[in-house]
């Protein structure tokens, strides 16, 4: 079985299109992309693509996340992948099963890789409205 190009056009949900910006929360099903601004919480079992024009400062808690371009700041977690592409900056902690750098990335932060999808703990969205910003949990840490 092939493995499924998530990054390549298809049907997206919303798009937060260049020269835009938007602070909040954002819950979505499926696939969205931003090429713009946000700042705030992302929240969904679903993909999230960042192209280019992107600037994020979040906490980022999703199924995929794609960094095709741009940039993100904050705490990524992502149940199944995060990939990064030569255009892409991450500076973030970051908590998944599987990690892609395309050479060319720029990477800066802790990544923490539990063995299976399933292990991935959610973020606690709450936490972050008291300005309290955990990050990926110790080895052997067992609570989350």
């Amino acid at each position: 079985m092939a493995a499924q190009d998530l990054s390549a056009p298809g049907e997206l949900n919303a798009l937060l299109g260049r020269g835009s910006a938007y602070t909040g929360k954002l819950t979505f099903e499926g696939r969205v992309r931003i090429d713009g601004h946000f700042a705030g919480e992302v929240f969904s079992e679903g993909t999230l693509i960042l192209g280019d024009g992107a600037a994020i400062d979040a906490r980022v808690d999703v199924g995929t996340l794609i960094v095709l371009a741009g940039e993100v700041r904050g705490h990524v977690t992502a149940r199944d992948l995060v990939e990064v592409h030569a255009d892409g900056r991450v500076h973030a902690d970051v908590v998944t099963p599987q990690l892609f750098i395309d050479r060319g990335a720029v990477f800066t932060g802790r990544c923490t890789m539990p063995e299976g999808g399933d292990d991935v703990p959610r973020t606690n969205l709450d936490a972050t409205e008291t300005g309290d910003r955990p990050g990926p949990p110790e080895p052997g840490d067992s609570s989350g």
